[in-house]
């Protein structure tokens, strides 16, 4: 089986494709500088350590990457995806083409301290809403160009993605109710389409709340509301919809929200803001 065949078994299409672009960015024409230095022939052997302490997450990318440069490269990982893990642990053992392995190091530390440093904040924002209903949600607030392995990324570690795109849901924000004219006139047009997706409408206030409860959406979208607020939407609601609270969610207040009984809490820094997570690759030889 040809090594992308291999490859897409994995990973998804969308997904490969990212790195090889990646991969092409970087290289361009010729890794001059390894090219001019390394024989073709030379061997190398490492291991990607982390630097850091928190939640790993892109194993399978970084393994990947490393394959699309040369399909003899040795790769086992160290950890399980998704594990927490401290500085000095051993996240992966490489070996195989020098050569394959200078050239990707770059591309396989940028996919897998980022996809970690978003998995641990998930991670983080998950945890302090343990035992509540709550869920953590990621939005769109991406990287360009990313999404697929920044929501991916949020999926291992532990929370949930709201949407991939503007195609798989609809979500009638305050610039469309400001453009129609109304909630309602909004919910009308986007029925009036013959969508079968699910149907969010953001609310501003209470009374925005009681309007799409009367127009019987699927789920309404609590927008920068203070928590006495949300928790008269929760009472008001009294179940028939699934709530959304989304605006100013911090790890330091989002406890607090998750405890007024909303559905489910959307956190743009999960992906906008997230630290790269730290690792390296040591040679061994």
């Amino acid at each position: 089986m040809k090594l992308e065949s291999r490859l897409a078994t994995a990973l998804p299409f969308e997904i490969v494709e990212c790195l090889k672009r990646a991969l092409a960015e970087d290289i361009g024409p010729g890794d001059v500088t390894t090219n001019s230095i390394v024989p073709a022939e030379a061997i190398l052997r490492g291991r990607i350590v982390s630097k850091d302490t928190g939640v790993v997450a892109g194993l399978d990318l970084a393994q990947a990457v490393f394959l699309l440069l040369e399909d003899q490269i040795n790769f086992v990982a160290g950890v399980a995806e998704g594990a927490q893990v401290t500085n000095g642990t051993v996240l992966a053992n490489i070996s195989g083409s020098a050569r394959a392995l200078l050239t990707g190091e770059r591309t396989t530390l940028n996919f897998l301290g980022r996809m970690s440093g978003i998995a641990t904040l998930t991670r983080q924002f998950v945890d302090r809403v343990s035992g509540t209903s709550a869920r953590i949600l990621d939005t769109r607030k991406t990287a360009p160009g990313l999404r697929t392995i920044d929501k991916l990324a949020v999926r291992r570690g532990g929370g949930e993605n709201h949407r991939m795109g503007l195609f798989d849901m609809v979500l009638i924000k305050d610039n469309h109710i400001d453009f129609a004219g109304s909630i309602a006139a909004a919910v009308e047009r986007v029925r009036g389409s013959r969508t079968n997706l699910v149907i969010e409408v953001e609310a501003r206030t209470l009374e925005h709340v009681k309007e799409a409860l009367d127009l019987g959406v699927e789920r309404i979208m609590l927008d920068n509301m203070a928590l006495e607020v949300v928790r008269e939407a929760v009472a008001l609601n009294a179940g028939r919809a699934k709530l959304e609270a989304s605006g100013n969610v911090t790890l330091e207040n989002v406890r607090q929200i998750a405890e007024t009984g909303v559905d489910y809490i959307s956190v743009g820094s999960l992906t906008h803001s997230a630290r790269v997570f730290d690792v390296s690759l040591k040679w061994t030889g």
